[in-house]
Order: C-alpha cells, then sequence, then structure tokens
C-alpha cells in the first residue's frame, strides 16, 4: 500500500558492484566465487571483456559479504525505494514517469537486454538515472536488499525506518533487470526469492548509515 516513510540519513553507491569489484573482494579473500559463464552463459564472472558489466549470479550471503566488506551494508527495501524515486519523489520510475524503454533502462525492450541477451556495462543508461545520479536504480541486475520477505508487512509497518520482518524464508530484491519487462523494472515492484539463489538477473548496490 502506499503509505509514507522517514528514513534516517544514508548513502548509498551509484553504481551496482561491477565484475571487478566482486573481485577484489574474492581476492582479498573476503568474499566467495559467483556462479561463473561455465554454469550460465548468463553468468558475467569468468568474461574477460565484462569487468565493468555488474557482477550477478550472486546469493544473498554473498552480497552481504561485500558490502560488509566496502565498509557498508546491503540498503533496506525502504532505502531503496527511496533512492529509486529520485529522494522519495512520487514518480513511477528513477527518471521520472515516462515509459520505461531501453532508452532508460537495461531491460526486456527489443529482446533481452535491449537486444544484446546479456547485462550492460554499468552507467550505459545515463538518460534512467536519478536526480542524485544513481544509475541503473532500474534495469541491469536486480539488487538484493536486507529485508526478509512478507506480502503484508508494508500494511502495518513502522513509519520510520522499517526494516522488514524479523524473520523469514525469503530476501527482498529490487529494481528489475536486463531479462525483465517494463512492468517489472518500477520503483515500487517488489521481488523475492531464497537467500542461497544464485541468479543471471541478481546483483547488488551496497549503503551506509551516515552518523
Amino acid at each position: 500500500p502506499v503509505h509514507s516513510v522517514t528514513l534516517s540519513a544514508f548513502e548509498i553507491a551509484a553504481t551496482e558492484v561491477t565484475v571487478a569489484q566482486y573481485r577484489a573482494c574474492v581476492q582479498a579473500g573476503a568474499c566467495t566465487v559467483p556462479k561463473d559463464k561455465s554454469s550460465s552463459e548468463y553468468c558475467n564472472w569468468g568474461y574477460s571483456d565484462r569487468d565493468n558489466h555488474p557482477v550477478n549470479c550472486i546469493d544473498w550471503h554473498q552480497a552481504t559479504a561485500y558490502a560488509k566488506w566496502v565498509g557498508g551494508r546491503l540498503p533496506t527495501e525502504a532505502e531503496w525505494e527511496y533512492a529509486a524515486r529520485s529522494g522519495g519523489r512520487n514518480q513511477e520510475y528513477p527518471w521520472g514517469n515516462q515509459k520505461a524503454t531501453c532508452s532508460y533502462a537495461v531491460m526486456d525492450d527489443g529482446g533481452n537486454g535491449c537486444g544484446r541477451n546479456s547485462t550492460w556495462p554499468v552507467c550505459s543508461k545515463v538518460s534512467g538515472n536519478t536526480a542524485q545520479g544513481l544509475c541503473d536504480m532500474a534495469g541491469n541486475v536486480w539488487e538484493w536488499v536486507s529485508d526478509w520477505y512478507a506480502p503484508g508487512y508494508y500494511g502495518k509497518s513502522p513509519s520510520s525506518n522499517p526494516t522488514g520482518p524479523s524473520s523469514g524464508f525469503l530476501r527482498v530484491d529490487r529494481g528489475g533487470s536486463w531479462d525483465f519487462n517494463a512492468r517489472l523494472v518500477r520503483a515500487a515492484l517488489r521481488d523475492f526469492n531464497f537467500p542461497g539463489f544464485r541468479d543471471v538477473s541478481l546483483g547488488l548496490r551496497p549503503a551506509r548509515s551516515v552518523r
């Protein structure tokens, strides 16, 4: 349901985490290796020319480990949506209310990945940036957030800094991806998966609280 939420100050990464950034965490011994192209041709890990593509085929635990390694955490679902709405504006997409197309997002429009059948390098669709300059808040890859999923949670959630249910079986991810259509890249759209699920459409973007 549509409702107002108050959030404490936070920062969120301007881009989705890239293959190169995640590799640095693996090399430091703080992250584990994602599924790679031998598991699926759509996994970006293992390609020599995809360092600037978003890392995908990682589960919630891997996303959490990376966020911790860079001194942050996964955003809450409420924080993520605030960011995706250009700072809480009443608009359907990060860029406004114009129809979602490949002019704004890497999505299923003229074919998966805008016809490339893959993700794109991060920040390829600058027309789709938020007012604050965040890239790919719609499309490219879904982004894991910290919250457990419960269908009715936001009908009764706290009005200040909601963090999701205290427990559950599924974790929330947001934002749509390269192989999903316009309806599924809306800022309000919720998705969920098992925490251990590694998919070609799942990546991350870390956040941190401002003290």
